[in-house]
């Protein structure tokens, strides 16, 4: 296992994200897609079955995806980030996007921030909740299962967006601001440069909880596999502390906010 570089720490303060090439293996990807082709009921050998823009695959708690999410290159990395205790082991990957080449827009492309704890409406998606602390939520994390250049539809990533949203949040305190409130104060942040989110199956990208992302359209060949679950927190982030004493994840959001 080899841990991150301090180059790569401080690129994901100051950009929001980092990319672990071969996180988890070729052959455990492959693995996982075999299972996700199956359940979209599609014909991998026939795009003529391939009528959906996006078909969306619930939690699948199989062994190849728990394989994928607790490798010893994953687990390092979430201690280096989050810090050693404060995350909490997966074992799923929550739902998966399949994309596959289209023409029909995909009707999920807004950017955004996930959100990390329930509002009023717990069923409601749209009502959970963000705040300055992250609660509950300690990364965002794109898992790839098939190859994706791009025009295979990568996830778009706004790079150092995190920093803004986390002047935006600060105000609004412990409660926070909902998906949809916050959704639409970030059209007035600052420009931030565009990362695709690319690379061969097996990679990962452990993204900062603040990060601006959106999904594409497809315009590629080959239908995109993937997940994007959170790595959740057992305790609650400390931004008052002394930046010496902080994890990655909560000296960004303090850069943020300029402590």
């Amino acid at each position: 296992m080899k841990p991150l570089s301090p180059t790569q720490i401080d690129h994901f303060i100051i950009r929001g994200y980092v990319k672990l090439e071969s996180a988890f293996s070729a052959e455990t990807a492959e693995a996982c897609r075999n299972i996700l082709w199956k359940a979209t009921q599609c014909d991998p050998h026939d795009p003529g079955t391939w009528t959906k823009p996006v078909i969306r695959i619930g939690e699948l708690g199989l062994e190849p995806f728990r394989q994928a999410a607790n490798t010893p290159e994953l687990h390092g990395a979430f201690d280096q980030l989050v810090g050693a205790g404060v995350w909490q082991p997966k074992q799923t990957l929550g739902s998966f996007p399949i994309r596959f080449p289209s023409d029909e827009p995909p009707g999920d492309t807004g950017w955004h921030v996930d959100a990390s704890f329930p509002g009023a409406e717990p069923d409601n998606y749209f009502e959970w909740r963000i705040n300055f602390r992250s609660k509950g939520r300690a990364l965002l994390m794109l898992f790839l299962f098939s190859d994706v250049s791009e025009p295979d539809a990568p996830t778009r990533i706004k790079a150092g967006s995190h920093l803004d949203v986390a002047k935006i949040l600060a105000p609004e305190g412990e409660n926070g601001l909902s998906f949809m409130e916050l959704a639409q104060k970030l059209d007035a942040l600052p420009e931030c440069e565009e990362v695709l989110a690319t690379g061969k199956a097996g990679t990962v990208y452990l993204c900062h909880p603040f990060i601006v992302h959106a999904a594409q359209p497809h315009r590629g060949k080959n239908p995109k596999f993937m997940a994007q679950p959170p790595l959740h927190t057992r305790i609650d982030f400390d931004i008052e502390q002394p930046e010496q004493t902080a994890n990655p994840v909560e000296r960004a959001i303090m850069m943020g906010l300029n402590r």
